[in-house]
């Protein structure tokens, strides 16, 4: 069975490119690219007194564990990342992968409790899976809606470019990266097997080019009132017709 990571790279405006082409070239499917602002220790730019926070890109890379050092230092050479004020570079566990059948890799989703029923106590620690899908444009209003139908809460829509291996198209023979939408989804570890089978379901993922959608671990949460939203959902139990 394979294993997957996940690189994060943050880099400076107009980097990301670079980056992604040398991963490539290096053995990686492709790559998401975010747009942010960095608020490090190395900002220096002012305009009329004023500092100034730059433009960061963001870069998301699906890759296979057994290329990870040969991908990661090929971005650490194209993004300079060996210097100073350059960026930074992590790498995330990966424990579930959708959206890579072109490579032979079977997704593999977790038996559910019976009726996706929570099975946790009161006062017992409840772990979270964050599912990141990727999915072309317009596409992800389906992710959310098809995991509420399962039982996560909603999500967070993000907006990107992609340069995988299925996207080359091109306008007067110049290259266009499509546009990418990318939806984080906080789920009950629980529920999130249900949850990731529903999204591959409702947006093809198990057909090349469609996107990909991995599960992350979370180690902790904040901002989330379970007792709150228990007896939300029991009073609106209580109120539906019989």
């Amino acid at each position: 069975m394979r294993k997957y990571k996940l690189l994060v790279a943050v880099v400076n405006y107009g980097v990301a490119r670079k980056a992604v082409k040398a991963a490539k070239q290096a053995g990686a499917e492709g790559g998401t690219t975010l747009l942010g602002e960095g608020t490090g220790g190395h900002k220096v730019s002012e305009v009329l007194g004023i500092d100034l926070e730059p433009e960061k890109e963001i870069i998301l890379i699906l890759i296979d564990e057994s290329k990870l050092e040969v991908v990661l230092q090929a971005v650490i050479s194209a993004a300079r990342l060996d210097k100073s004020g350059r960026g930074i570079a992590f790498v995330l566990d990966v424990s579930r992968v959708a959206g890579i059948c072109h490579l032979g890799a079977p997704v593999e989703i977790p038996e559910q409790n019976p009726g996706g029923m929570e099975m946790v106590k009161d006062g017992e620690e409840v772990l979270y899976d964050l599912i990141v899908t990727i999915v072309n444009k317009g596409d992800s209003e389906k992710v959310v809606d098809a995991s509420k139908r399962a039982g996560a809460e909603g999500g967070t829509i993000l907006f990107g470019r992609g340069t995988g291996i299925h996207e080359n198209a091109r306008l007067f023979g110049i290259p266009i990266e499509p546009e990418k939408e990318i939806v984080l989804t906080l789920i009950e570890r629980q529920k999130s097997g249900k949850v990731l089978e529903a999204i591959i379901n409702e947006t093809d993922l198990n057909k090349p080019g469609k996107g990909i959608a991995f599960v992350l671990e979370v180690e902790r949460v904040a901002g989330i009132n379970r007792q709150l939203n228990r007896m939300v959902r029991k009073m609106l139990s209580e109120s539906s017709p019989r």
